[in-house]
């Protein structure tokens, strides 16, 4: 038995990238289902899942459904202590789980102006005000992470981890959307959109069902601004 995933689209589902970098990004096999978001396959995927109601969701191999990605993140974890989700240093591990607590329950603002789109790129738009305190937040807790890890490399806390994971869809708008941040957080959306996995999926993603018009904006578009 190996683990079940079900997914929404690859180009607008962020919590489902979330989802499926948690496996793909630490190696760990699973079994993908997907279903279009507002489509009418949704109810059905979501019914073999119980009691989930939206997706990601997982099915661990002896049968337990987990559908929230924190969730599944810990479960992941503690199935699989040697692959990597959190850092191994506890100072490390504390900073990577108040970052991955932070985006999943805020930045409602960036979420809502910028959804997640994977097959378009535009030269602006035309941040607000709580968009723009959102992006000096990520500025802020971004770099604060690196001084308290004291991670030198592309990352937050060191290697690769589940705070990065749940940072890969925002990496995605800021570099979608054309949006002002850093020059350091610049770094840290380039590595985002360089990484492998983030690759795959955005891949599968140019081709994985038709284009949803509710995810269309109308600013200006331009070339996808990192590796194809």
């Amino acid at each position: 038995m190996t683990y079940d995933l079900g997914i929404g689209d690859r180009a607008y589902s962020s919590w489902s990238l979330r989802g499926w970098l948690l496996f793909d990004a630490f190696g760990v096999p699973v079994t993908v289902r997907r279903a279009q978001m507002y489509g009418p396959d949704l109810p059905a995927l979501l019914a073999d899942f119980p009691p989930a109601r939206t997706v990601p969701v997982m099915r661990t191999p002896d049968g337990v459904v987990v559908p929230d990605t924190l969730a599944i993140a810990e479960e992941l974890a503690s199935r699989h202590p040697g692959a990597g989700h959190w850092p191994a240093d506890p100072r490390a591990r504390a900073v990577a789980r108040s970052l991955a607590a932070e985006m999943h329950a805020g930045f409602t603002a960036l979420r809502g102006h910028c959804p997640m789109n994977l097959r378009v790129s535009y030269t602006h738009c035309d941040p607000p005000d709580a968009v723009l305190a959102d992006l000096a937040r990520l500025d802020l807790i971004w770099g604060t992470a690196r001084e308290r890890t004291g991670s030198a490399g592309p990352w937050l806390c060191g290697n690769y981890c589940v705070a990065d994971v749940f940072f890969a869809p925002v990496a995605a708008r800021i570099a979608g959307y054309g949006l002002p941040v850093s020059a350091a957080s610049a770094a840290y959306v380039a590595a985002h959109l360089a990484h492998p996995s983030f690759l795959r999926w955005r891949r599968l993603a140019l081709s994985d069902g038709p284009d949803q018009p509710v995810y269309a904006r109308d600013w200006p578009r331009r070339p996808w601004p990192g590796p194809a």
